[in-house]
């Protein structure tokens, strides 16, 4: 029998395949009974009505949105939706589905959205519900990951018919609301705006650190944004997208290596200046 296992991200997905590989000796016959699929699409940003319709039209519509930002493949979109409709094909019809996912909203979403898909057919599915820390070295130390992954495997167990049923309904009220972006709190997901990402970008700015040194780091940023409230992990692309959107608009001042400060905050030698590290973010004063 065939196992798929899902998971969101490829640096995710990789980790999972090494975890599957140490398990036992990969052969011809395993690999094919065990596959990883990444999901790679954030679910969190962009429009997703009609994402589901037959053809994909949805997938047009955020094909259009990722290529206004930088650093994003064309075909993003595209790669989840054929890896979705090659699970509903009849080659993988009687295949056991695992999906992979910790409490992050991007995670949440794509939790949903396979259930959606795959809801007459529920005794294929199967989850692994993870720890943030689970997956929380997969930059800085893979290995720890790829070890945390092994030891998790035997924890995958199937999903009840009642909340696949839940699951899938609530995808398709996100779907519904089509929201700029999607908050996770509480268990439930709500729509927001760019404009509300953009009033918390322009807040952490404005408390950030020293008049000294107010420049911040769009990794720092993207870490502050989730701890001020955003609601979801704020990908890399998107910070950089806001910061030039509001940089465009006179809001803030970008230096050439995309460091951020608030409009007003002194001027300083851009050959001087420092980002502020990522640690610092933990000092900054956020707004909740």
């Amino acid at each position: 029998m065939t196992t798929i296992h899902l998971i969101h991200g490829e640096p995710a997905a990789a980790a999972l395949r090494q975890a599957l590989q140490a398990r036992q000796p990969m052969t011809a016959a395993s690999a094919s009974a065990e596959r990883v699929i990444a999901l790679a699409d954030d679910l969190t940003v962009g429009p997703l009505r009609d994402i589901d319709a037959e053809g994909n039209p949805g997938a047009a519509q955020r094909a259009a949105f990722w290529q206004r930002i930088d650093g994003v493949p064309a075909t993003l979109a595209q790669d989840d939706c054929a890896a979705l409709v090659a699970l509903e094909d009849e080659n993988d019809a009687n295949a056991h589905v695992v999906i992979w996912h910790t409490h992050d909203a991007a995670d949440q979403l794509a939790l949903r959205r396979v259930c959606y898909r795959l809801r007459n057919a529920p005794q294929r599915l199967n989850e692994v519900r993870l720890a943030a820390a689970d997956l929380a070295t997969l930059a800085d130390n893979p290995g720890e990951a790829v070890a945390r992954l092994q030891v998790r495997l035997p924890d995958a167990a199937p999903i009840s018919v009642l909340r696949i049923t839940r699951l899938a309904l609530e995808w398709q009220e996100a779907k519904f609301a089509n929201g700029e972006t999607r908050r996770w709190r509480d268990n439930t997901f709500t729509s927001g705006t760019w404009a509300d990402l953009d009033a918390l970008i322009l807040d952490i700015l404005g408390e950030a650190a020293a008049p000294s040194e107010p420049w911040l780091a769009c990794d720092t940023l993207g870490a502050a944004l989730v701890r001020g409230g955003a609601g979801f992990t704020v990908g890399e692309p998107v910070v950089l997208w806001r910061l030039r959107e509001l940089a465009a608009a006179g809001e803030l001042r970008l230096r050439d290596d995309l460091c951020a400060a608030r409009t007003g905050a002194p001027a300083q030698d851009p050959r001087t200046a420092r980002p502020i590290s990522v640690h610092a973010a933990a000092h900054l004063s956020l707004s909740r």
